[in-house]
């Protein structure tokens, strides 16, 4: 008896199912904790960060600004969750970071290569941004020669300051 297509691809599609089946139960139960668990470990004097910010890890940014005049010139320490540090604007410049955090992009990721930019000059300003956001490494520069990186700055005020034009307004 010779066997059919559709007989081979049963055991195949069994083990594509069974497979499935077995990986969300695992996964399933490495989220699986009682109440009560978390519980006992703080009885035991044992803790668990409750957001990702409030361990030793937390996020943390250093930015140092050149050039940009009105006295936003300096380095400045920046932390978030809970907010902090020597920045001018720790509140605000920690909100503007997660309005722009989404998930698989990088929210000090450079302008696009070979994008259209329009010919305008912002300024002499620079900054430089480095630390941890989202538990990555930045390390991030800004200018504003172009209108890409002049869109890019801008995206980030009050983490960078504003300067000129409508950037000028937002702090």
């Amino acid at each position: 008896m010779r066997a059919t297509p559709r007989a081979t691809a049963r055991p195949a599609l069994r083990r594509l199912f069974i497979t499935a089946a077995a990986s969300i139960a695992a996964a399933g139960s490495l989220t699986a904790v009682s109440p009560a668990a978390y519980a006992q470990a703080d009885k035991a004097g044992l803790s668990f960060p409750t957001r990702p910010g409030d361990g030793p890890d937390r996020d943390h940014l250093t930015v140092t600004v050149r050039n940009a005049g009105g006295g936003a010139d300096g380095t400045f320490e920046l932390y978030c969750d809970p907010d902090g540090g020597s920045h001018p604007d720790p509140h605000g410049a920690c909100a503007a970071l997660e309005r722009d955090t989404q998930w698989g992009q990088d929210v000090f990721a450079p302008a696009p290569e070979g994008g259209f930019c329009t010919m305008q000059y912002g300024g002499p300003a620079t900054a430089h941004v480095t630390g941890t956001w989202a538990g990555r490494p930045v390390d991030a520069t800004y200018d504003r020669r172009d209108g890409c990186q002049i869109s890019r700055w801008d995206r980030l005020v009050p983490l960078l300051p504003g300067v000129g034009g409508e950037a000028g307004t937002r702090a």
